[in-house]
Order: structure tokens, then sequence, then C-alpha cells
């Protein structure tokens, strides 16, 4: 019982627009009469018939697929010419799986997705946008890499051990260990190499080197703090838990500042030798923080963290297989991929950034998101008691605040953007942006809520869309196989390489993330599509009236506002937005 479908689109066709060449038929015609030769009634009236037979067949063909958008179908299956192959990464998609629908139904945005289908199809061999694939303003450029500049000496570490175990997702624990790096540095503190937290969400039981390459980590901050793999001999034996110095996230406030630290925690780690923090999701400020402090933070997060060779080698054939076996080098292949860059190519010193483009979507919309956001997504009372069910189990303390609390209504908070994109809105906002039927996408994320046939407008409308499952084999893959953390690595670096990449929410760790990676070191020459969702939601609403043209006006404006090149907020973070003084230099 699929419990989510709002249903999408089936397979459409780009060469469904054909017309018949009337005025050489008629030009013959007169040509005849001049010659005074006589053309008999019965072959102008089967020539007529003839004509008006080949109209109505053509449409007849595109009502048919035009029908198609307001049904749902079982999703594409998608398959790969990518294994060992020079050729170009072609995807096949089984029509005959699209077409039996077993439950047709209406889906929100069927009259939109018409338009966008037409749209698409009459703008095949039409130029895309200008500036499609660029950042829209030069000065963009301007901001270079500067945050391995140090100005301090390294730090002994002799007040005592900080220990952390990290919760969450593979991005959640990335801030969280650079996080920590930098209240080790604060405290004067040695840092024990971090370890993971199992989640029921997640279920992943990876560690920190099954992730990122331990020796890296250690040798390349040593200037900064003092790393160990391990506690002394002489505290192992301590119960942490009998002496007060286990530290959950009930005891620190979100966002806490380095007074805190200096206050409450420094006076337990110069007492018992060893503080251990369990869970650490954002638990320090980023402002008022020492400027060096937060220079080492974006050490930490752009430096210091290298994939383990196994997760970049297999990254190395996701970027080469999605380039269409290219041997194009991407200007962050080297920090993603490490030795493993060199299969894609050397690039040279300002080398042009074209390439075999490809547009990169995080489409956030695993069960996860959409039970936490409280929004609905059309699928009825099943829908809202299978995600009341998810949340009991995975989110309890939501669950005892929505019985407490009046909370706003699932409309209000579409209203107010904080409703994750549906596969849906996502294909239309791409196709309002303007992106071509042509366009290579690469989709990221684990399993869509709903499964492959929530998919099916977007791998319909865009038929070269891939995954990471899709580009690699069975046995390339099963290495990862059970380890989500290991496989998020994977669309971390698809995304982050990516010409173009698209975020569906903004509050996403891996959409944050990547974005901040793509302003470090992509020159200025790397666009993230950030959507303002509150904007967004107001265009949708007029969904069954609102003109193709006004939709494309109103979206593209939405999205031009976000682009603007500006230095980090006060107290944003600095993993997505690091243009500021310790992370980057403003050259004029």
């Amino acid at each position: 019982m699929n419990l989510s479908s709002i249903n999408g689109v089936s397979k459409t066709f780009s060469d469904s627009d054909q017309s018949v060449d009337t005025p050489t038929y008629n030009s013959k015609k007169r040509g005849s009469k001049k010659r005074g030769i006589r053309v008999s009634p019965w072959k102008r009236f089967k020539g007529l018939g003839f004509l008006i037979g080949l109209l109505g067949f053509f449409f007849i063909i595109n009502w048919w697929m035009l029908s198609r958008l307001n049904y749902s179908g079982v999703g594409p299956k998608f398959t790969s010419s990518v294994k060992n192959s020079k050729s170009p990464v072609v995807i096949k998609e089984d029509l005959r799986k699209i077409i039996k629908v077993n439950k047709p139904q209406k889906t929100p945005f069927g009259r939109l997705l018409k338009l966008a289908s037409h749209a698409l199809a009459e703008g095949q061999n039409k130029p895309e946008p200008k500036g499609l694939w660029e950042e829209p303003y030069d000065r963009a450029s301007n901001w270079k890499p500067c945050s391995e500049e140090r100005d301090w000496e390294p730090s002994e570490g002799n007040n005592g051990y900080i220990m952390i175990t990290a919760n969450g997702g593979l991005n959640q624990q990335r801030v969280a260990v650079c996080n920590a790096v930098a209240v080790a540095r604060l405290l004067n503190a040695t840092l024990v190499l971090p370890k993971f937290m199992f989640s029921s969400v997640w279920r992943d039981v990876s560690q920190f080197g099954d992730i990122y390459q331990e020796e890296h980590f250690i040798n390349y901050l040593k200037p900064d703090i003092r790393i160990v793999k391990e506690l002394p001999e002489e505290l192992r034996s301590l119960d942490l838990d009998a002496i007060d110095s286990v530290v959950t996230d009930e005891d620190i406030m979100k966002e806490a500042k380095p007074s805190f630290y200096r206050k409450s925690i420094l006076p337990l780690l110069l007492r018992n030798k060893v503080i251990h923090f369990l869970g650490f999701g954002n638990r320090l400020a980023f402002d008022p923080i020492p400027s060096q402090i937060q220079r080492l933070r974006c050490r930490c997060n752009f430096y210091a963290l290298q994939f383990v060779p196994k997760i970049q080698e297999a990254g190395a054939l996701v970027l080469q297989r999605v380039r269409q076996n290219s041997s194009y080098a991407g200007p962050l292949d080297s920090y993603l991929l490490g030795p493993y860059a060199k299969k894609m190519g050397k690039r040279k010193r300002g080398q042009s950034m074209k390439g075999p483009k490809y547009l990169a979507l995080h489409l956030r919309y695993e069960i996860d998101m959409v039970a936490h956001s409280l929004c609905k997504f059309g699928g009825g009372e099943e829908e809202q008691k299978e995600l009341e069910a998810y949340r009991q189990i995975h989110f309890p303390a939501l669950t005892v605040l929505k019985s407490n609390e009046k909370l706003p209504t699932p409309d209000e908070l579409r209203s107010e953007g904080l409703c994750p994109l549906t596969p849906e809105e996502a294909v239309l906002m791409l196709t309002a942006l303007g992106f071509n039927r042509k366009t290579h996408i690469f989709l990221a994320g684990a399993q869509i809520y709903g499964g492959p046939s929530r998919l099916a407008s977007l791998t319909s409308l865009y038929p070269h869309l891939v995954t990471k499952e899709n580009l690699l084999s069975q046995s390339e893959l099963e290495p990862f196989k059970n380890f989500s953390s290991q496989l998020a690595a994977l669309d971390f670096i698809g995304c982050t390489a990516a010409t173009a990449f698209a975020m569906t929410d903004s509050g996403s760790q891996l959409s944050a993330l990547v974005s901040g990676f793509r302003m470090y070191y992509g020159g200025g020459q790397m666009p993230t599509i950030r959507p303002n969702k509150r904007r967004l939601a107001d265009i949708f609403l007029k969904n069954s009236t609102i003109e193709w043209k006004v939709f494309e006006q109103r979206v593209r404006k939405a999205v031009r506002q976000t682009k603007q090149v500006h230095r980090r907020p006060t107290a944003r973070s600095i993993y997505r937005h690091p243009r500021c003084r310790e992370c980057m230099c403003l050259l004029e």
C-alpha cells in the first residue's frame, strides 16, 4: 500500500510537435495550374484527406502524452551502460512499467506539469537562459581560501582529554567533529579521536576511521591541537557517569558561547581529567568566537577531514561516469578524491571550467524529513497515520510537543516555507529555471518517501537522471552495503563537484556543507540554487490558474534573489557561509 503517492508523470517524447509542410503542397498545386495540367477532384480529395488524417494522428499522440501527466505510474527502472565503457552514460526507462497504472490518481500539479512538458518540448532546440550554469556576480571570484594560515603555537592539551560521540548522519557528525576540535583548542585539551553514535534513523555502525583518514586528521591538525587515538591507560577504567564527566546535549544549550565552556566545562575537565560529549549536535555558537578558533573550524572542515581511499575511489568512478567518461577534471576533484583525482585528468592553471555539464539535485524527501516537518503531502489520512507512527518511534519529543502545544497548521507551515519541496515541485522549479530536457542530473539522497513512483514526474521530464546506484555496479556498491553514511559520502562528492547544484531544503546539513565547499573552493564559478521556499509556496498556491510564462518569471526571480554575494551574516554557520575574514580573503 503506497500511502504517499502524489502522482507523477509518465514519459513524454521530445519529437511530438511535428508539423506538415503545407506551403510546399500548395505551391505544387499552383504550379500544376500554371502548366495547364488538370488535377482530378479525387486526387485533390485524397491528398486533403491524407493531410487531415496525418494532423489528427499527431493530435491524438500529443493528447495521449499529456494525459499521462495526470496519472502516476510505477517508477522507471534505470539501467546504465557505464561499466567499463568509454561510451556516454545512457539511461533507459521501462515504458511498460510506467504505463501499467493500478490506481490512477490526480496530481495537485497536473496542469503545471503539462505546461512544463510543453515548455521542454518547445525549448529542446533553443539555447538555455544566459548564466544558467554560472554564478551571476563576478565579485564572487574575489573571495579566495585562506584558512590554512596559522598565527599561534600548537596547543599542549595538558588540561585533560575530550571525548566525543557524535550523533546524527554523516554531515551532522562532520559539524560536531569540527566543533569538538575548536572546543579542544579553546580549553587547551587533548582530543581523543571522535566516535560516532549509532542512529535508529540511519542505522549505520561506521566509525570515524571507516569514513575519514585518521592519520591525516591527526597530523594535519598537529600545529593546532593534540589528538590521540584513545585515552591513556590510567584513565580508561574511570566510570565517567559516576564522576559526572558525561555531558549530553541536554546539559549544553544549543550554540553555546565560549564563556559557557570556560565557566562550566573547564572546571570539570581540570577536576576529572576527562570529559565525554555525548551527541554534541550544534553545541558551539558561531558568534562571538575568537577569530583563530573560527579559522580552526574552517581548517578542520575544508582540509583535515578527507575521505578514506575506498570512498575516494568509488567517488572518482561516480564523477567519471556522470561526466560521461570525459577526461575533464573539476576544480574540486583533488580536494574530494585525493590521489584518485589523477584518473579524472590533469587540470591546468587557468583551464576553462567548461566540460561535460551536469546538475546535482539534493532531493531531501526521505521519511525522516517528511515526518519531522509536520506538513501534509497529499496522501490523505493514511499518510498522516504512517507519519505519526514514524514520529512516535523516532521523534517522541516532537510527538509529545504536538499533543500538548498548539502548533502551526500544515497550511501555515507551507506558507512560511517550512515544508520540504516535493519531487513535483522540484521538477517544476528546474523546468522554470530553464534546464532543458537533455540536462544530465545526478540525484542525491537516500530512499525517497513514496518510492520510485514519487519520482515519475522527475524521471519522465528529465530522462538523463542518474543516482550513485545507477552509476556503480553491484560489485562496486557491495563494500558500502548497509553503511548509509559511507553512501552519503558518495552523494557529497557527486553534489560538491557538480557544474551546478540545486537544493530543495536549505536546512539540510548536506546542502549546507556542499554549498559551503563550492563557495570555498569554486572560485566563484560553481553556482548553487537555493530556493526561497516561502516565495515558491506562494507561487505554487496559484498552480491552477497561473500562466507558464508568469510562473517562469516568478520562479527565476525567487531563485535569483538568493544568489547575492555577501559576507557571512552574524551568527550564521561558517560551514555554509565561509565568506568571512576567518576563512576566506577578499581580494579587492
